[in-house]
Formats: structure tokens, sequence, C-alpha cells
């Protein structure tokens, strides 16, 4: 399991996928090509990885240091950031605790505004659709503009993009954005099917714009948010563009933490939280849903309820392949949750608490995102589970944001 991954001699082909943030595809492609290759188990002939193989791969060096690093530094002075898409605030509240002031925040949801308004009535938060918001007046007052815009495909005229071949999308806004302030460096955020949007193109030529406007793009990278002590398992794809004017090699991604932080860890008094989580309003399951679950022990699925229960449960979908592992899904205390939904009672992703058979609560949604218990979401049951759902895991959005100072204290 994934949260004993650091103490192991030897690793399947699914913990290296985890561990590297690559397919099981590829790993086989590296197997075939020699480029990392499986040895047979003796007792089992199974066909596993040993740790001394791994040494190959910078990211993963964490495995092999006797001491655990912290990624925290200091900032050596104020800096500010604008952040678009802003959402309930994990991101920007992240960046908060490691130290970086937040000038404007852009969030064209009125509830999700509203979360941001109640929490920090100090932030400038504008409540309307980027498009009509003008931050021209920040202008060399901004170290930082972030957003984790949507994916969306547009327009690809051959290798080289401009900006106007983007007109029409949320990254466009937050290209035009980026021109009109020209911070030192730029992250844009989004989940990991960004990599491989409209076969590669998208990143691509996201990657084409910002160079354009004048910045070094480094490797889109994939951070896998159990290694920064969230309790879930939830990837983030960052883009981080460095004006080209600076040294982009001193800008180097959050080293991941040797620890990994479970489900029990989140909801029960420990480390990461002084007190066990607080009661809160939560969504139920229908009763016809709630008699089957009823039956899925902790950590098990669908599979583990009786064949005549999972064929009228799962319909047409027991006899197509996959293992619709995230159907049925009661999760277990001793791992990491399963990557948080906007909606935790919709069938085929269900999140149901280890040992009551229900959703998580607003508050235990909020902790497996590591928002504090003081922050308070705004709207409806159904909005604040969104709002969560949608949010950059807190201490995720911290460690990066120790990164960013790391790399403008180097600047200054």
């Amino acid at each position: 399991m994934l949260y004993n991954l650091v103490m192991k001699e030897c690793y399947t082909l699914s913990e290296v996928a985890d561990l590297l943030s690559v397919s099981k595809e590829t790993l086989r492609r590296w197997d075939r090509n020699g480029k990392l290759t499986a040895v047979r188990e003796p007792m089992s002939n199974y066909r596993v990885y040993k740790k001394e193989q791994l040494k190959i791969f910078d990211e993963l060096d964490f495995l092999f240091n006797v001491e655990e690093n912290t990624n925290f530094v200091e900032p050596t002075k104020d800096f500010n950031a604008i952040e678009l898409f802003a959402g309930a605030g994990g991101l920007a509240l992240g960046l908060e605790k490691a130290g970086i002031n937040c000038l404007a925040l852009n969030e064209i949801d009125h509830w999700a505004s509203e979360t941001l308004r109640e929490n920090r009535p100090n932030w400038n938060v504008i409540e309307d659709d980027v498009k009509n918001v003008s931050f021209s007046e920040y202008s060399g007052k901004v170290d930082l503009v972030t957003g984790g815009f949507p994916c969306q495909a547009f327009s690809y005229a051959g290798k080289k993009l401009g900006l106007n071949d983007a007109r029409g999308t949320l990254f466009f806004e937050f290209a035009r954005v980026v021109q009109e302030t020209m911070p030192p460096i730029c992250i844009g955020e989004n989940v990991r099917g960004l990599l491989n949007h409209d076969e590669g193109r998208t990143i691509e030529g996201m990657v084409s714009i910002l160079d354009e406007l004048g910045y070094k793009v480094l490797p889109p990278r994939l951070l896998k948010a159990i290694f920064y002590k969230v309790p879930q398992k939830r990837e983030r794809v960052l883009i981080v563009g460095i004006r080209k004017d600076l040294n982009h090699n001193l800008f180097s991604f959050p080293k991941p933490y040797k620890k990994i932080y479970n489900l029990k860890d989140a909801l029960k008094k420990g480390e990461l939280f002084d007190t066990d989580v607080p009661v809160s309003s939560g969504q139920n399951y229908p009763p016809k849903k709630k008699d089957v679950l009823d039956l899925v022990p902790e950590g098990g699925y669908w599979r583990d309820l009786p064949i005549d229960v999972q064929k009228e449960y799962m319909g047409a979908s027991f006899f197509l392949g996959g293992g619709k592992t995230g159907m049925a899904r009661r999760m277990s205390w001793e791992e990491p949750s399963l990557t948080l939904t906007c909606s935790p009672a919709q069938k085929q992703t269900e999140r149901c608490h280890p040992e009551e058979t229900r959703p998580f609560t607003v508050r235990e949604y909020a902790r497996i995102q590591t928002f504090p218990d003081d922050w308070q979401f705004c709207g409806s049951i159904s909005r604040q589970y969104k709002q969560i759902g949608n949010a950059v895991p807190v201490n995720l959005a911290r460690e990066i944001g120790y990164s960013i100072i790391s790399f403008l204290n180097k600047c200054n």
C-alpha cells in the first residue's frame, strides 16, 4: 500500500506507476526498451522492481534519504500574487501559509466568491468573468500569476502558436493577465488529463504561447498530493513559466515527504489536526444504495458484494472490462482517501465512510483537502461539496508556495 512504499525493497508495477506518476503501459514500454527492466521474484514469479533500480529517477530521491526533508523557506521580502479561477481558496490559502500575499483573486462563481470574502475579508476578491477584468494596474507590482484554468482545446496552426490562437478559451485569459503584469513566474495548475488533452496538442500550444510572451516553460510536472502531507490520492499538473530574463534553473519543484498520511490522520486527532473532525452537515445515500453499500467491507468495492447484488447494482457495466474500482467503494482508515469529487454520492465514484454507510460530510471533505476547520464554505450543501472537490489541497499549495518563494529569494 502507498503508505508503506518508503520502507519496501521491491515494488510492483502498480506501485512504481504511482511513484513515478506514469501509466502501467509506460512502464511496460520501458521494460521492453531496457530503460527500466522488471525482474522475476523467486518465490512468487511476479515481475517486480528492486528499490536500487529506482535510483535513476531524481524525483524518487526521497526513498533513499535517511533524513526527512523540508521544503520550508522564509521569504526575504514581501511577495505578491494574483490568482485567477480562485474557487474556494485552497491554492490562495496554501500560498498564504507559505508566505505569499494575494493582491487580487478572480472568481466568477458567486458562492465561491462569498467563501473567499467570508474567510478573508481583507482579500481583494473580484467576482466577475475574467474576460471583463483588466489587471494592468498590477504591472510591475506582482511576483506571481497563478490559476487553474480548464483544459479547453484551441486552434492549433502548426508548431508555433500565438496568443490569438487561444482566443475564446480561459487559458487565453490566463496568458493575457501574464502579459499585462509580466511577473517573474507564472504557474498554471490542472488535472492530469491536461497532459494528453487533444493528443498533447493543448499543452504544447500553451507552452508555445507562454514562450511567445517571454517565458521559459519548464517540463510540466505531475505532483501527487499524498507526498505533500495530504491524505488523499489526488494529482495536479503544474505548468511553470519563468520570465526569460531570469535563470529558470533556480526553480525546483517541491521535494516529496517520506510520511504518507491516511484517512485516520485526516479525520482523527493527530499530526495533521489537533482535534477529531467537527460534526457537520452532509448528503445521504438513497435507501437502495445504502442497502448495497452496507454489504461492502472497509476498503472494499463492488467486487466484494454477493454476485447477484453485483449484477443488479452494476447493470451492463458488470460485463464490461476494467476494474471500475470507484464503484460501491468504501474507504479504509489505513489508506489515503481516493480523489474527492464534486458530488460525494454519485455513482461510479462513491467515497463511502469507512465505518458508517454514508458519504463524507462537508467538514470531512474539507479535512481530506487539508482545509483548516475554521475555513467556512458558503452556499447550499451541494455547492459547498463542489467548491471543496474542485480545490487544490491546502497543504500541497503550501509546498508549491515554498518552491516559489525559494526561487524568488534567489532572484532578488
